[in-house]
């Protein structure tokens, strides 16, 4: 007998075809990332030390506008950031998580971040409002963050950023970032 032979046509460019992935998520997994972003923020900023003081904010003279908007993503469980801001970023918690209002989670962080040129950019405590999705992943809800300073270009800088995604303490963290930064001098 001989074998039978199977003739197959690889599907066309044009033919819908569903993820592998899709329907696997549930819709509140988005909490779940910033979890995990929070973790590996401390332990980073556990393994490198604390911030000197926060420097006086810049007092910018004339009618120079120093200011920039900018924007990125922080996704991995390693804390690499991409977009304007692109380096490395960590944080620590500085409480263990607490309840708060209508079942939401508080995640007290404190950050670290170093841009890809060696600058560091320093933080105030951030507070992560949450909604927790499982026992490890979070949906964030709330988390903005305010920049006081830092070393280099980012000497006497302010600004405030908005971060919104989710953490997964097991799956790792996708989170986008974005806000505006202000100079000290002009650039």
């Amino acid at each position: 007998m001989l074998p039978q032979h199977r003739s197959f046509c690889a599907p066309s460019a044009y033919e819908f075809r569903e993820p592998a992935f899709a329907g696997s998520l549930s819709e509140k997994e988005p909490i779940a990332v910033l979890a995990s972003l929070v973790i590996f923020l401390s332990v980073f900023l556990a393994s490198s030390g604390s911030r000197p003081p926060a420097e006086a904010r810049p007092q910018f003279s004339g009618g120079g506008n120093n200011c920039i908007h900018v924007g990125g993503s922080i996704i991995t469980n390693l804390g690499p950031a991409t977009g304007d801001l692109r380096g490395a970023v960590a944080a620590t918690l500085l409480t263990a998580p607490q309840p708060g209002p209508n079942g939401t989670v508080l995640f007290n962080v404190q950050h670290h971040w170093v841009t890809e040129s060696g600058d560091n950019i320093y933080f105030d405590h951030a507070v992560a409002t949450t909604i927790p999705v499982s026992q490890t992943r979070f949906a964030i809800v709330s988390y903005p963050t305010h920049i006081v300073g830092g070393t280099g270009r980012f000497a006497g800088a302010t600004g405030d950023l908005t971060n919104i995604g989710e953490a997964d303490l097991q799956a790792g963290t996708a989170l986008r970032y974005f806000g505006q930064v202000c100079f000290a001098d002009a650039q």
